[in-house]
């Protein structure tokens, strides 16, 4: 959301971004987005024409990221997420992606999160979890 929303920690998750060659994506983050867009919508926080320019610029986003697609491994690793993190549904399925678009690499790998749960989680799997303090 920062990338598409200004919020306090924006500048720094688009440095992050900026220095990224390989941003990958969970297939459902999108849609995360457009609902969080649509509950700040419905508060009154976003206007509809806020909200219609912030999926523009998820549009644009999502054209330059890698999306890690749904599928049997995917589920697999989220259920097995389930069972070691404390984690929602969302977040395992998101972890999950980041470990299979990881994949066996040994050295660790950047995930940028500002979810305290999913952060813990990934710094466990052996992710270096940006940016250093959510």
């Amino acid at each position: 959301m920062p990338l598409i929303v200004e919020e306090p920690v924006s500048p720094t998750v688009a440095r992050l971004l900026g220095d990224d060659r390989e941003a990958a994506a969970w297939w459902g983050a999108r849609i995360e987005c457009v609902s969080a867009l649509r509950r700040r919508e419905r508060e009154g926080a976003l206007t509809a024409a806020e909200v219609a320019a912030a999926v523009d610029l998820l549009d644009t986003l999502a054209a330059t990221w890698f999306e890690v697609l749904p599928g049997d491994e995917l589920r697999a690793g989220a259920e097995r997420a389930l069972g070691v993190h404390p984690l929602r549904a969302a977040d395992a399925l998101q972890l999950a992606a980041a470990l299979a678009w990881r994949g066996s690499a040994t050295s660790a790998a950047d995930l940028v999160c500002l979810d305290e749960r999913l952060r813990e989680a990934a710094a466990r799997e052996g992710f270096r979890v940006l940016p250093a303090k959510a």
